[in-house]
């Protein structure tokens, strides 16, 4: 006997997994933006360290396709981005509790990170999202 899920019944994709895929995506774009953003700067502006400028630029593109990957999996239904989706969204929660405080505080910047953030990790709780990540057996 095998347990059906939302998606075998229905074959639909509710409203909340699109939402939660435009959210990943979003995130996707806004790392897209920083990854061109600092290869501009890398070649515009003198760093003060040039291999710790490369390095942020290549964890941020890395970032950047990783995030579009887990959109990807959103939209198609796949399991694992459950866990790949909190880890990304407890680290840009961890980079807006950073943006709130500290020398030059910038309060906006953190409210653009946190507020997706607990989006996506609700989202990813809820039970239409729960029901069309399960997996279908065949």
């Amino acid at each position: 006997m095998t347990e059906t899920s939302d998606r075998s019944i229905s074959g639909t994709r509710p409203r909340s997994v699109a939402v939660l895929t435009g959210l990943l995506a979003l995130e996707s774009a806004g790392l897209t933006a920083a990854t061109v953003f600092l290869v501009f700067e890398l070649l515009v502006a003198p760093a003060d360290s040039f291999v710790s400028a490369i390095a942020l630029t290549i964890c941020v593109a890395i970032a950047a396709v990783w995030v579009s990957a887990i959109a990807v999996g959103a939209w198609r239904g796949q399991a694992w981005i459950r866990g790949a989706s909190i880890v990304v969204q407890v680290l840009l929660a961890a980079i807006a509790i950073g943006s709130f405080q500290g020398i030059l505080p910038r309060p906006d910047i953190g409210w653009i990170l946190v507020l997706p953030a607990l989006a996506v990790v609700v989202l990813v709780f809820s039970a239409p999202v729960q029901g069309w990540l399960r997996r279908v057996e065949r």
